[in-house]
């Protein structure tokens, strides 16, 4: 089992410093042949400390993959832990030391996804381009991949229409930063002269409420397809729907 050694690696490295600690105080010759000596028995665990947390890091990786793929074949309803654990060739004992239930197994799956769905909107956050072109970029970006992320998920699909509670308790990390890229787009805009946005965190906001309003029928493909669904986002969210009046 990974976990106990993990404990017992980061023990001795504990153990080390303490010794250490205790015996600096001692004559100078001394203490350079105990330094050289600690740093030297210090390795050890501490490679070992690293190498466990890496197979520790993997082993959990590969339970939420292997579970994630069982979801979207079979259902959540219809997986058991045992079939979790059957198809990791991982054993019930090391599936059940990293997940207590299923529940746990489907929130994590559920986090891992949103995660990956974190990084790839971050990226469009690193583009060279106007703060005007980056949110629309960023928009379609979102809604594309919220729609990927549901769409290869049988499990997650099913539970995106059926329990939308459930799934906004697990994606409430996505939605502060969903917000927090939003946000970041808006101030620059304001900075570049693009934008005028009295509140950004505010305006960030509602454009995060939107956005997770528009994400079922994007995802149904009920709001329109192509360039008139475009347009008509674009034209929301710059112009508005009031006509603007010409000064004399």
């Amino acid at each position: 089992n990974e976990l106990p050694l993990l404990h017992s690696a980061i023990f001795r490295v504990q153990r080390y410093s303490y010794f250490y600690e205790k015996q600096k105080k001692s004559h100078f010759f001394e203490k350079h042949l105990l330094h050289r000596s600690f740093f030297s028995i210090f390795a050890q665990p501490f490679k070992k400390c690293a190498l466990v947390a890496m197979i520790v890091s993997n082993t959990r990786d590969l339970l939420i993959e292997v579970a994630r793929q069982l979801f979207a074949k079979i259902g959540v309803e219809q997986t058991t832990m045992n079939d979790i654990a059957q198809a990791s060739k991982k054993g019930r004992r090391t599936l059940y030391t990293y997940f207590k239930s299923k529940s746990e197994v489907f929130q994590a799956v559920t986090e891992s996804e949103l995660n990956k769905l974190h990084l790839t909107l971050s990226s469009v956050l690193q583009n060279e381009m106007p703060a005007d072109k980056k949110l629309i970029t960023y928009i379609y970006a979102r809604l594309d991949a919220v729609k990927n992320v549901v769409s290869r998920n049988g499990s997650l699909r099913a539970l995106f229409f059926r329990d939308i509670w459930k799934v906004e308790n697990v994606r409430k990390k996505f939605d502060i930063r969903d917000v927090e890229i939003i946000q970041t787009i808006l101030e620059e805009g304001v900075k570049e002269n693009i934008f005028n946005v009295p509140s950004p965190a505010i305006t960030a906001s509602i454009l995060h409420y939107a956005l997770k309003g528009l994400e079922v029928p994007y995802i149904r493909g009920t709001i329109g397809e192509g360039l008139s669904r475009e347009e008509n986002i674009i034209n929301l969210i710059f112009n508005g729907i009031r006509i603007k009046q010409k000064k004399d």
